[in-house]
């Protein structure tokens, strides 16, 4: 074991961890930890991963031979190739250690020949001020999420002309994933997609839905793509689209959801009035 938890357990201000995101905090452990070392070597999806319903390969590993690991901080690098590469550090202690951090993040940038070096920090969930972005936790044991009453249903149970809007929606919304979203759902690789639709028109969508164990077997509704036209919004269609994923989740037998939003921006302020809970945040710098 690399890890020493009486070590890392204290620096852990946000449960998020390298390659994997956030974790429910009851499924937070120092072999999650592990298990991303183990990863990086055989570059599998481990099986809890969220990213391993897309298929493939799993692309950012955990730099192992790079590991700072001290009693006072913990410095997780890792590196993917996607677009022009990018190196994390994922930086677990006090705030001075922040420039030692992006110090060793440049440099490994530019051992591995990438362009992007980051510096990646959890925040605690009482955080002054936070900037980047809230870990919330939904969890569908503190009370009965209704089917919302609406124009929101499966894409598959819409009129099939209806159905097929959904590509230029989906065009439209490319920025958001759900460009992606949509080549996924023509492979027939995802889960549902709820839409909300006007006048024949999609005008919104949230999914895939699905349900699978996290790393203590615990049912989790994965995070899903969300996304509504702009010229719509304002109207209550997001709230509608959200209030049906959460009311699928629970029918399906979901124990929680963990997201991620970006602070102050409308799904983080619609996550706070639906009453989530925040565990903390993440706030990513250029080194």
């Amino acid at each position: 074991m690399l890890f020493r938890w009486d070590w890392l357990r204290p620096q852990l201000t946000a449960p998020i961890v390298p390659t994997l995101g956030p974790i429910h905090p009851d499924a937070l452990t120092v072999d999650l930890f592990e298990d991303t070392l183990r990863a990086a070597d055989t570059r599998d999806f481990l099986p809890y991963d969220k990213d391993r319903r897309w298929g493939g390969r799993k692309d950012e590993r955990v730099l192992r031979s790079d590991l700072v690991h001290q009693p006072e901080r913990t410095f997780i690098p890792t590196l993917t190739r996607r677009g022009r590469g990018t190196v994390k550090v994922f930086a677990y202690g006090p705030c001075d250690s922040v420039d030692e951090a992006a110090e060793l993040a440049a440099k490994l940038a530019a051992a591995h020949d990438v362009i992007n070096a980051r510096v990646v920090r959890p925040l605690g969930p009482g955080t002054a001020h936070p900037r980047g972005t809230r870990i919330q936790l939904k969890d569908f044991s503190a009370g009965p999420c209704p089917a919302p009453d609406g124009p929101v249903r499966p894409v598959t149970d819409w009129p099939t002309a209806v159905q097929e809007a959904f590509a230029s929606f989906a065009q439209a919304m490319a920025a958001d994933g759900l460009a992606f979203l949509h080549t996924q759902m023509q492979a027939g690789q995802c889960g549902p997609v709820l839409a909300a639709a006007i006048e024949n028109r999609i005008v919104g969508a949230i999914g895939p839905m699905e349900v699978r164990p996290d790393a203590i077997g615990r049912p989790q509704l994965m995070p899903q793509y969300f996304a509504v036209l702009p010229e719509t919004r304002g109207q209550g269609l997001g709230r509608l689209l959200w209030r049906a994923a959460m009311h699928w989740g629970q029918a399906h037998g979901a124990a929680y959801q963990l997201l991620q939003t970006e602070v102050g921006g409308p799904c983080d302020r619609l996550c706070q009035a639906e009453g989530l809970a925040s565990l903390g945040y993440t706030h990513t710098t250029p080194a």
